[in-house]
């Protein structure tokens, strides 16, 4: 659940209701399996009605390369899917499409360039009319160059990054020509029915390892799967929302769950190059209530949700300087009338920055009651949202 949700959950105003217990379902599969003598079968040394949720070996990317491995697959994820194909069994790589837009990171040291104003991840964008090449904040429109060198560790090894499914099948059909591939993302499911037809030909075995994005996070109840490969955990962590974490350890936590469905067990990989961040400790080890707390105190810092609430307001249109002007006109019109206990953020432009051939630029508001703030503010095309779900 979000952590507003458990948050007015442990204020006693919603009534939270737990399901301890992982059902552990396919044992006429296996002991079929069993039966028939397949490769697929390994047998377990419990044998109970529930299992315990499968074990994730958190992968430190940043010691790969160290140790002279360049590809986008560590070692140990190699090697497990080696043992997987030798097994007959299935394997399922994530990539999380969220985390597509490049963000700028060290390869040495891991250290990540934040906005020293909003402390949130700077965003690389090539050059355009409006903008030089460079590092952007989505938050105050602070800017600057990308630096040739780490100023955490003086490293040259400091690269924007960006992964997408694509890459992730090609490099998977070099490393194992033989292994059967299905790759389930937005392009291969464009026609109808491609959804069912994918997870059919995954769920009969016609395929060895399934690659994709958000949509194989939720819901498969596969028996043969018993690895999951995090390709990249951490790229959804950088993107400026102050519900990214969240929202990362909440995939993390979805994906996971698809392996280990049945008593062959399973195993969870999980590659980052900040194998430290409290999102990704808690992932690796099922902590919803460790990433609770820390995520907490975090939004109590900050003075974001649950400690307050916010609006958004967001203005579209085909000429950039037009929209920010009228969103710097409706600024000051909001700091005429007051802003008292409530802070204004912006105007900035979002982080998708033009969509459909519209630019789009925002305000943000926080505090105790900012839709107060907004009563008869009129202006054609403002799109105002009040708790947005997101701020991207």
């Amino acid at each position: 659940p979000d952590v507003v949700s458990t948050y007015r959950a442990a204020r006693g105003e919603w009534t939270p209701l737990k399901l301890p217990e992982r059902i552990l379902a396919h044992r006429a599969a296996v002991a079929r399996w069993k039966e028939q003598g397949a490769a697929r079968y390994r047998p377990l040394e419990y044998d109970a009605e529930t299992t315990d949720l499968p074990p994730v070996r958190v992968v430190d990317m940043r010691a790969e390369l160290k140790e002279g491995n360049s590809s986008i697959f560590s070692r140990l994820l190699q090697h497990s899917l080696q043992q997987v194909l030798a097994h007959e069994q299935q394997a399922i790589l994530f990539v999380n499409r969220r985390g597509m837009a490049t963000y700028v990171f060290c390869r040495e040291c891991g250290h990540t360039l934040k906005c020293p104003r909003c402390e949130i991840p700077l965003t690389y964008h090539l050059a355009s009319e409006q903008q030089e090449e460079g590092l952007l904040c989505h938050r105050c429109n602070y800017r600057r160059k990308m630096p040739a060198r780490c100023p955490q560790c003086g490293s040259h090894k400091i690269r924007h990054y960006g992964l997408g499914t694509e890459r992730v099948e090609r490099e998977v059909a070099q490393i194992f020509p033989r292994a059967r591939l299905l790759r389930w993302d937005r392009s291969t499911t464009r026609r109808k029915g491609a959804h069912q037809d994918i997870l059919e030909r995954f769920a009969s075995h016609q395929a060895d390892v399934l690659i994709g994005t958000q949509m194989l996070a939720k819901g498969l109840d596969l028996p043969l799967v018993t690895l999951v490969g995090v390709v990249l955990a951490d790229v959804g962590l950088n993107l400026p929302d102050y519900r990214a974490g969240e929202r990362v350890f909440q995939v993390l936590t979805q994906v996971a769950g698809r392996a280990g469905r049945s008593p062959l067990g399973g195993q969870v990989v999980l590659q980052t190059f900040q194998p430290e961040h409290y999102v990704i400790q808690a992932a690796a080890r099922h902590s919803y209530a460790e990433f609770y707390r820390r995520e907490l105190a975090y939004r109590r810092e900050l003075l974001y949700p649950p400690f307050s609430r916010l609006a958004r307001l967001e203005l579209r249109g085909p000429e950039e300087v037009d929209i920010q002007q009228a969103l710097e006109d409706v600024a000051a019109l909001l700091r005429r009338r007051g802003l008292g206990d409530h802070h204004l953020i912006g105007p900035v432009p979002c982080f998708f920055r033009r969509v459909a051939g519209a630019y789009r630029w925002q305000i943000v508001l926080r505090g105790p009651n900012p839709a107060a703030l907004l009563q008869d503010l009129m202006l054609p095309d403002l799109r105002i949202e009040v708790d947005p779900p997101s701020l991207l």
